[in-house]
């Protein structure tokens, strides 16, 4: 495969998926964040509000509780399961068709195997994640912290249970970025210099 792809994993709240965004845009390249979800829900049948909750989100916090989760059905499988395995199919042929940024759903650990993919991971301290949600997304229901921590609670239980592989982790990437500290437009300027 000739294409590269940029992968971005990220905690809630760091600004991840700006950052793919605005380095697709620098780069000449398609982001598919948004665009990935339509592309789903049209190959799955699927609403696209079910995509974007269950997409990359686990139903409980815990692993465990996922695998016995009353969704699955006698044979063990679920509507998520059934997800997971079209998301894979349309991130593989998204990558096989062009350059691109893949934001989330696991991408990094899909396209680990077959494709020339750098696999970057953004992070931020918690105040400022908080802070983010509060002013980018207007989200004040709820403690913002607690929303985060739930949010990454259930997007690391997600990765787990379909990666068997920690979200996070330094090892599983090629970098890691802490935005709130490098700011957003130095961690764009940082990937497409790797790219």
């Amino acid at each position: 495969m000739s294409n590269r792809i940029i992968t971005i994993s990220r905690e809630f709240g760091s600004g991840g998926r700006t950052i793919g965004r605005m380095t697709a845009e620098k780069l000449g390249i398609p982001c598919y964040d948004s665009e990935l979800i339509e592309k789903i829900a049209e190959e799955s049948g699927l609403t696209k509000e079910y995509i974007e909750e269950r997409g990359e989100h686990a139903v409980h916090g815990s692993w465990l509780a996922n695998a016995f989760s009353s969704e699955r059905s006698f044979y063990g499988n679920s509507t998520q399961d059934y997800l997971w395995s079209v998301q894979r199919q349309v991130i593989e042929e998204l990558a096989e068709k062009e350059s691109c940024v893949i934001v989330g759903r696991c991408a990094d650990y899909i396209l680990s195997d077959n494709a020339d993919c750098l696999k970057v991971f953004i992070h931020a301290d918690m105040e400022k994640r908080a802070e983010r949600i509060v002013k980018v997304y207007g989200e004040t229901g709820e403690s913002p912290k607690k929303r985060v921590q739930d949010k990454d609670k259930r997007r690391k239980s997600y990765y787990q249970f379909y990666t068997n592989m920690e979200w996070g982790k330094a090892q599983n990437y090629h970098i890691a970025l802490d935005s709130g500290a490098l700011g957003i437009e130095k961690c764009v300027e940082v990937i497409r210099e790797l790219y």
